[in-house]
């Protein structure tokens, strides 16, 4: 187990799903050091490409209570990752510096073991080059020495206009996630499957959905 763990939390009571971190994500990562992701044909009747991140958006609530969720979700970087012991060549891998969960290219095989081990369907495999793709944490960004310390953050994070994605190291108490975490009660997905995800959500203030709620039932009330 890493003593340092990075990672994201996703503060969903600001997130409006615009998608800026997936397509943020999309341009790094097409140009960065970890080689073009495939979109062959991407306005074609059947498209073909990866993305490492995706916004999910639902409705919770019933009627005329309700409210849009956005659900950005990507690889977690689980500490006991399932993607990793399946692995037949040892391409994925969990990096014992920062606890950032990777693929090794030149040893992927495509056979998409990881993929139906991951919880998450955090995992694309790329149909070009045959090997899978996924969040690195933009690895090949964050320690760039050339680059601003203000701008060795994940693409995602640099992106987002809500302030919604805060990166930095869950294990170190006196950092900004770490302390996100603790004081908005920050949780991690589905913990009873022990795969210990590091990213994690913020929940969402129920104080909106409460409102509109006490709205609705004045109105009611007027009427009566």
């Amino acid at each position: 187990m890493s003593k340092k763990q990075l990672a994201l939390a996703i503060d969903l009571n600001v997130c409006v799903g615009c998608s800026a971190c997936v397509t943020s994500c999309k341009q790094w990562n097409t140009s960065g050091s970890a080689g073009a992701m495939a979109d062959h044909d991407p306005y074609d009747a059947d498209p073909s490409g990866t993305f490492f991140n995706r916004v999910q958006t639902f409705e919770v609530g019933s009627f005329p209570n309700t409210e849009v969720v956005h659900f950005p979700k990507s690889c977690l970087h689980c500490e006991n990752p399932p993607c990793v012991p399946v692995c037949p060549t040892g391409a994925s891998y969990k990096r014992a510096e920062d606890g950032i969960v990777l693929v090794d290219y030149d040893k992927c095989i495509g056979c998409n073991y990881c993929s139906w081990a991951c919880p998450w369907g955090a995992r694309e495999l790329d149909e070009f080059k045959k090997v899978m793709t996924k969040c690195t944490l933009c690895v090949d960004r964050i320690y760039d020495e050339s680059l601003d310390e203000r701008d060795r953050k994940p693409a995602c994070v640099l992106s987002c206009p809500t302030g919604a994605r805060i990166f930095g190291d869950i294990k170190d108490p006196t950092s900004d996630i770490a302390q996100a975490i603790d004081k908005r009660n920050g949780y991690q997905l589905m913990p009873e499957w022990e795969t210990n995800p590091a990213n994690h959500y913020l929940p969402r203030d129920d104080k909106n959905f409460d409102q509109h709620a006490n709205a609705d039932k004045s109105k009611d009330e007027e009427q009566k």
